[in-house]
């Protein structure tokens, strides 16, 4: 999902003055120097050709540990006019509303909406309707509304276009980013995942501002994609052909399985236990890496806390937290891109389901790495014991290996497809 930073930003500034460049500073709290912005591509026509700068008038401190000092990349959709429904009631009292089932008072705001595509950090998002925005009188140069419409276009094809020039480079630096795509197939296949990223993060942002009840969110997904078509200028999508539906009913048996993921990313913040003291997880025949991921997970949550090492005090940012947190969302990723042991014979994915795999293999990659650095970090406090954690770090090590394994393994099916296809 994409860095959502909103809360910890102080102010900031974005400069759009010359046309096909984005430039900028940003300043977080916990932070003594700023975040500087440089970035391909345009803002929507509010703010082209404009110096905005902004304000957050009640910034939060947040975890920006990770987030790199200079964000290049592209651009996403940039603009001070998007509307949204603004509760004029505290949250407290939104809830209040919410559990009585009664409409709260509401109106339509502008939100300040910047989205980038960052080399170091992925997506990037800040959005607020409560920050204080001051837009310089002279532009430098207008975007007309036709202008503005292939520019939303041109955003929602620049990641993929950024994506490609990635790999172009991974291609040609054999020590390049190991998460950046090897092939136009792979990409794609990451630009596809970012965009649904978008659309769950919108969606999600939406439910949780308006107070909406989960049974609303079916009707939120629909008119959020529709939204987003519309903003990039898309046409409605055409009906399926007969081989396209046959295609989607093989997606909707993979995403069947993905449905793990949710599961057990809801574990890392309160593991369940079914009625005989076994996790929920184990009533399913998973891929053996999967069943090995998730046993290893079922370990860290157990032998921290009977030992004493880990309270339920603890917060996401203690190490052992780390660690567990980050094996759990490991093999939840792994339940979806490997499935069960029947999928497990029919290895490598089929070409149309390679991309997706591929994408949710490098994000158990991710996972599996912040595990390793919680170990790391442990290990230089001299948490849990020694012995304790050598045995955890060597199966860790080894998950780690396989996935990697597995990620070689669909890449070259997917740059093998892109041979014989230009053959």
């Amino acid at each position: 999902m994409a860095w959502r930073i909103e809360e910890s930003l102080i102010r900031g500034e974005l400069d759009n003055r010359t046309r096909g460049r984005v430039t900028g500073r940003l300043w977080f709290v916990g932070r003594d120097e700023p975040v500087v912005l440089d970035l391909i591509g345009n803002a929507w026509r509010d703010i082209a050709g404009h110096l905005l700068r902004f304000t957050n008038p009640n910034p939060k401190a947040g975890d920006l540990g990770s987030f790199a000092a200079l964000q290049q990349g592209v651009t996403g959709d940039i603009t001070a006019s998007r509307k949204v429904k603004v509760p004029d009631c505290s949250m407290d009292e939104l809830m209040v509303y919410f559990e009585a089932r009664k409409p709260f008072p509401w109106h339509w705001g502008n939100s300040l909406y910047l989205e980038w595509h960052s080399q170091t950090n992925g997506r990037v998002v800040i959005e607020s309707a409560g920050y204080q925005l001051e837009l310089d009188s002279e532009a430098t140069w207008s975007m007309d509304e036709t202008a503005e419409q292939s520019q939303r276009q041109a955003n929602g094809q620049a990641l993929t276009v950024f994506l490609q020039t990635l790999a172009e480079t991974a291609a040609a630096d054999e020590h390049g980013d190991e998460d950046a795509p090897t092939s136009q197939s792979e990409a794609r296949a990451d630009a596809n995942a970012a965009r649904m990223d978008r659309l769950l993060d919108r969606v999600m942002a939406r439910m949780e501002r308006e107070g909406l009840a989960p049974n609303e969110l079916a009707r939120v997904m629909a008119e959020e994609r529709k939204r987003l078509r519309h903003e990039r200028g898309e046409p409605e999508p055409k009906p399926l052909t007969p081989d396209e539906k046959a295609i989607q009913h093989q997606w909707i048996d993979k995403l069947n399985i993905a449905a793990q993921e949710v599961i057990s990313e809801a574990a890392a913040e309160e593991a369940k236990r079914s009625e005989d003291g076994e996790p929920a997880w184990t009533a399913t025949d998973w891929h053996p890496l999967v069943e090995r991921c998730y046993a290893l997970a079922h370990r860290l949550m157990d032998e921290p806390e009977q030992h004493g090492w880990l309270s339920e005090a603890d917060g996401g940012e203690h190490p052992l937290r780390e660690l567990v947190d980050g094996v759990l969302n490991a093999g939840g990723k792994l339940a979806g891109a490997l499935g069960s042991t029947e999928d497990a014979a029919a290895w490598p994915p089929e070409s149309h389901l390679a991309g997706a795999t591929l994408v949710r293999l490098k994000k158990a990659r991710g996972h599996l790495r912040d595990a390793l650095a919680g170990l790391e970090e442990a290990e230089a406090q001299n948490l849990a014991e020694a012995g304790w954690r050598g045995e955890i770090g060597e199966e860790l090590t080894a998950i780690l290996a396989e996935v990697e394994r597995f990620i070689g393994e669909v890449r070259a099916t997917l740059e093998g497809d892109e041979s014989a296809a230009a053959e």
